[in-house]
């Protein structure tokens, strides 16, 4: 198990009212799938046992419900959206884990590792498209049809940055070439996308004004940034106690920032030892420290830890944007606080 880490009030604030969406939503899918959807979201064993292990941070559907908070209205009439958006980022994590051969997710076998990869694929498939099934219950709430289609419109573009960025992340393993730049695309669209879609939708679903909803898009955007980066400085300083992940991002060869900074910026034998390490099938036990070596020598992490400060500025910046007073503010500069400093 790792270690226990407290979580701001407003992360967890909505924590009860989303899992109990989530299973709604859940147990009426397949239920020859159900069992690998509920281990996967850490509510049961890989029998089929309950447990009592957390379901992650929620840190998507969260933001979705702050931000509909914000805006002054019913937070909970939304839960299905924000419900909607874990699914997809869960959707996007079960098939992750089969491209970057994780095995461990959150202390324990991924779901591929147990069932194998065709079935996670199928899933992964079925996540998606619940996540869909759950935006139709908004009606149930109240929310107008008009509403429901701006919605399912908004995360489907969300959905098609993401896998776009994905794309890119792969595309990019086996090669050098990849700037900063070209990075901060693809955690633009992998990452910053989907965080962008739930305040972007908390907003849309709960007012009428297309600023403020642009305002909370260019928040969530930034703030995804932020959020992305900071967990490459992590893949790669933090620890698996912290993290739980079985394998640093080096070991797995993933192009993550400090990764690309140090190939951007590294000359002669430094350059010829990451591309010669980086060209391996793996990296393992002494390479990984000669990469970290590299990459302090070279201050990557100062580089990286830099650019999060950066991203948390704008994403203040665009949090004032809004206009909103410093009350309706607070929830989110709290999480904003969090994310940046999180040690997981």
């Amino acid at each position: 198990m790792g270690i226990k880490y407290s979580l701001p009030e407003s992360l967890t604030y909505y924590n009860d009212a989303v899992r109990i969406e989530l299973e709604k939503v859940i147990d009426c899918g397949p239920s020859v799938l159900r069992n690998m959807l509920r281990y996967h979201m850490g509510w049961q064993d890989e029998h089929g046992q309950p447990c009592s292990r957390e379901s992650g941070k929620f840190i998507r559907p969260t933001l979705c419900l702050l931000s509909c908070q914000a805006v002054g209205a019913n937070a909970p009439q939304i839960l299905p959206a924000a419900a909607a958006v874990e699914l997809i980022h869960n959707f996007s994590l079960i098939h992750d884990d089969i491209e970057d051969a994780s095995y461990k997710r959150h202390h324990r076998p991924t779901v591929w590792k147990l069932w194998g990869q065709s079935q996670a694929i199928n899933a992964g498939d079925a996540m998606f498209t619940l996540a869909y099934l759950a935006l139709l219950k908004l009606k149930e709430n109240g929310i107008a049809s008009e509403k429901i289609a701006g919605s399912t419109a908004l995360l489907s573009l969300a959905c098609l940055k993401l896998c776009e960025g994905q794309y890119l992340d792969v595309e990019y393993e086996n090669r050098f070439d990849i700037t900063i730049a070209d990075y901060l695309d693809i955690a633009a669209k992998k990452t910053a996308a989907l965080i962008a879609a739930a305040t972007s939708l908390g907003a849309y679903l709960g007012s009428e004004d297309s600023k403020l909803v642009d305002s909370f898009r260019l928040f969530g955007e930034t703030l995804g940034m932020a959020y992305q980066i900071r967990d490459d400085i992590l893949g790669i300083w933090g620890t698996e106690e912290s993290t739980g992940k079985s394998a640093s991002d080096i070991s797995q060869k993933k192009k993550t920032l400090p990764v690309v900074y140090g190939l951007q910026n590294s000359k002669g034998d430094e350059r010829d030892s990451l591309e010669r390490l980086y060209s391996q099938e793996s990296i393992e036990g002494e390479d990984i420290t000669r990469v970290m070596k590299i990459l302090d020598q070279l201050g990557a992490r100062d580089y990286a830890e830099n650019l999060v400060r950066q991203y948390y500025q704008k994403t203040l910046i665009q949090l004032e944007a809004t206009g909103l007073d410093e009350s309706r503010q607070a929830p989110l500069k709290e999480i904003a606080c969090f994310l940046l400093d999180r040690e997981y």
